[in-house]
């Protein structure tokens, strides 16, 4: 059975890339641009892991994780913060809001893969 994979992120082919590599490696995708739509795609289908952008349209990363993360039947959800916000302190502030883990772009696919693994294996 494949692993549901929400993917937010506002660039189209940040999206793609990312697309392409899940879909290469059987997992199934779904996608939104903002954290609103975000919020819409797990209410709607509940994924098995979000790889979330923090710098969005609309509803940011960070309110859109801590969301997620305040309604308890979806707080287990996990998350990965994917995002060119890699400055000293970053991680720290992605993990406050609720993500489980860190990914700086740009990011190789083999340890984006290898991070999703860590949480779906």
């Amino acid at each position: 059975m494949s692993r549901c994979i929400l993917v937010v992120e506002d660039q189209e082919d940040n999206r793609q890339i990312v697309r392409d590599l899940l879909t290469a490696t059987d997992y199934e995708v779904m996608e939104a641009e903002n954290g609103e739509e975000a919020l819409a795609a797990v209410a709607k289908q509940r994924p098995d892991l979000i790889l979330m952008d923090i710098q969005l349209p609309v509803m940011d990363g960070y309110e859109a994780t801590r969301r997620i993360k305040a309604d308890p039947a979806l707080s287990a959800i996990p998350v990965i913060a994917v995002t060119s916000y890699a400055l000293s302190g970053d991680e720290e502030k992605a993990r406050a809001a609720g993500c489980d883990d860190f990914v700086p772009k740009p990011f190789s696919p083999r340890q984006l893969l290898a991070k999703i693994r860590q949480y779906l294996p």
